[in-house]
């Protein structure tokens, strides 16, 4: 069909959507056994509000996640040095080396101002880290302020005020 065309180029495509451009890269926490929950995959979400992920590994075992191995790009330094501007802290297996480590980012990322969004049993952890009481699908913890999102939605409106 496009043979009849002058023009040389092939058929175009015209459902093409261009990726956001990346606002905010944020630390993705991977966790053994990772879960976010009643929000269910939440990447799409966070990429279309211009959030880029950089994994964050817990140990050995958590570079492992069905099946696939992923490769840590961030490290507790990049949020110290402020390469990053959030911590993603999704549930997971909550065994003490596990609890240790992300504890520790949380701390970290808190003590540097950042926002912690976090999801599943990762909201009930960060929230006993940040001092408060949260009980929701997912949370986003800045200093002193918590904003409960139980909703893509909510996840999307809050992610772009960040």
């Amino acid at each position: 069909m496009y043979a009849e065309r002058k023009s040389s180029a092939g058929p175009r495509r015209s459902g093409y959507n261009r990726p956001v451009p990346t606002r905010l890269r944020m630390g993705l926490v991977m966790r053994r056994d990772m879960d976010f929950g009643e929000m269910g995959d939440v990447e799409g979400v966070l990429r279309a509000e211009g959030v880029g992920l950089a994994p964050i590994s817990t140990g050995d075992a958590s570079l492992i996640t069905g099946g696939v191995t992923v490769l840590a790009t961030a490290t507790a330094a990049d949020i110290a040095e402020g390469r990053l501007k959030g911590l993603i802290v999704p549930g997971g297996a909550r065994d003490a080396a596990d609890l240790a480590a992300v504890q520790a980012l949380v701390d970290l990322a808190r003590a540097n101002r950042l926002p912690v969004i976090a999801f599943a049993d990762g909201v009930e952890l960060a929230a006993e880290r940040f001092g408060h009481a949260a009980e929701a699908a997912g949370a986003v913890f800045k200093e002193d302020q918590v904003k409960l999102v139980n909703a893509r939605p909510d996840l999307a409106a809050v992610v772009a005020g960040l």
